[in-house]
């Protein structure tokens, strides 16, 4: 089963740090060893399979989810966040290329060597649009490998139409993205309160979300929003980074 990272208190990239086992309620945790022969001889009921570990409390405060694990539901059940959040939409992509993409007709468009950089508004467009006009904001951070692969050269060369319509997209790299220990899933999150993160299988097409306002879970997606969004560079100057590539 999958891991995912939910948090650490370390700063330089070591342990401690918590994980969620998905498709359980258990969490896994990481840290130091416990070796003290004092503090061995006093456990109750050690199995021949279990270990022991040292983490500081701030780590579990700070982390441990407080609710139970939330149920898998239809990417459309949360459409209407779209338009009633008050006023930030977050988006962290991850993957590196996604089925929707590639079964749209923009794909093969963009295959064949057309500019896809300024198509019309569709529906997503227009909303974006009116909630930007409203003072709210559309912002999304989208890793890219380096080389970029086929769907990431995609997305820079679609990118502008959103930015057009008023998302402010910007690009950080996975080298720096591991660095800055950011988590390895796609999520949404509405107003630093809400927070939806995505689940996909092995072809990239989505299997829909885990909408979760746990306390925990929140506040470890706005700690990498905002090490993510520090970090990453805007659409125009990281496309023309990557140069011929697009």
């Amino acid at each position: 089963m999958a891991l995912r990272f939910l948090g650490t208190t370390s700063d330089d990239g070591d342990c401690p740090t918590l994980y969620e086992v998905d498709g359980t309620d258990e969490i896994l945790v990481q840290g130091e060893r416990e070796t003290d022969p004092g503090h061995l001889v006093q456990m109750r009921d050690v199995k021949p399979s279990e270990t022991f570990v040292r983490v500081p409390r701030a780590l579990l405060a700070r982390y441990a989810p407080r609710t139970e694990a939330p149920e898998l539901q239809p990417f459309a059940s949360i459409a209407h966040l779209f338009r009633e959040f008050r006023h930030t939409a977050w988006r962290l992509e991850t993957r590196r290329g996604y089925a929707s993409d590639r079964n749209s007709p923009k794909w093969r468009r963009w295959l064949d060597g057309e500019n896809i950089a300024d198509e019309s508004f569709n529906t997503w467009r227009e909303n974006v649009a009116a909630q930007v006009a409203a003072g709210k904001r559309f912002e999304r951070v989208r890793l890219v490998d380096e080389p970029a692969t086929e769907g990431q050269r995609f997305l820079l060369a679609s990118a502008p139409g959103n930015v057009a319509a008023g998302e402010d997209i910007r690009n950080l790299t996975r080298t720096q993205a591991q660095e800055l220990r950011l988590p390895d899933y796609d999520f949404w999150l509405f107003d630093s309160k809400v927070l939806a993160r995505f689940a996909f299988d092995g072809d990239d097409t989505t299997l829909g979300v885990y909408v979760t306002e746990d306390p925990a879970e929140v506040l470890a997606a706005c700690q990498a929003r905002d090490a993510a969004w520090h970090h990453a560079v805007r659409t125009e100057e990281f496309a023309r980074r990557v140069g011929s590539v697009v």
